[in-house]
């Protein structure tokens, strides 16, 4: 069985990022970001998708932390499409709930090959700590892009903000670890009636 593991590197004038994932990891992170509660979120993507991520990221953290977070985005995006490969065999949907106290989120994600993010979110404070709350969903925009998936994520409840971004967090890493799972009865097929995605 082939593995799935890619590196990509990203160098632009506002960040100079290089990522590493294997899909069939053991849940494991290892990030130098500078952007702290993002490593924090980063961490229950590995953990809770059984996904081993390595990250390096530079980025012009003196203006603000919006060009960082975006990029580590794009480059995890194309991680995961370069790993994944022609999409032969895995489930392709995938889809968690998590609540963690007063907070529930749901996440859904089609491997489809038709970027598309949907998100019904609505933090409760601007800020978690230093990072702005409105660079979640340009982390996402970047993934869904790049990695050509489409991307549902409700925050169904929830009053405090670390709570609603955790359990978004964690129901994405699940989601993720449900649609990239090989699925033995699909034999290498392509989990499309197009024969292609």
């Amino acid at each position: 069985m082939s593995e799935r593991i890619a590196t990509v590197s990203r160098d632009t004038s506002e960040t100079q990022i290089t990522a590493t994932i294997n899909l069939d990891g053991e849940g494991r992170l290892h990030a130098e970001t500078g952007v702290g509660f993002l490593e924090h979120m980063l961490d229950q993507i590995a953990r809770h998708g059984l996904i081993d991520i390595e990250l390096n990221a530079h980025g012009d953290l003196h203006i603000d932390d919006h060009h960082t977070v975006e990029d580590i985005g794009i480059a995890l995006g194309q991680a995961f499409d370069k790993a994944i490969g022609d999409k032969r065999g895995i489930r392709r949907y995938g889809h968690a709930y998590v609540p963690l106290d007063e907070a529930l989120s749901r996440v859904v994600i089609d491997f489809s090959g038709r970027p598309g993010l949907y998100m019904d979110v609505e933090f409760t404070r601007a800020t978690i700590g230093t990072l702005d709350t409105q660079l979640f969903r340009e982390f996402f925009q970047g993934f869904v892009n790049h990695a050509r998936v489409t991307l549902h994520i409700d925050n169904l409840k929830g009053f405090n903000a670390h709570h609603q971004a955790e359990t978004i967090f964690k129901a994405f890493g699940r989601a993720l670890r449900m649609a990239v799972e090989r699925d033995p009865r699909m034999a290498g097929q392509m989990p499309s009636t197009k024969g292609s995605l």
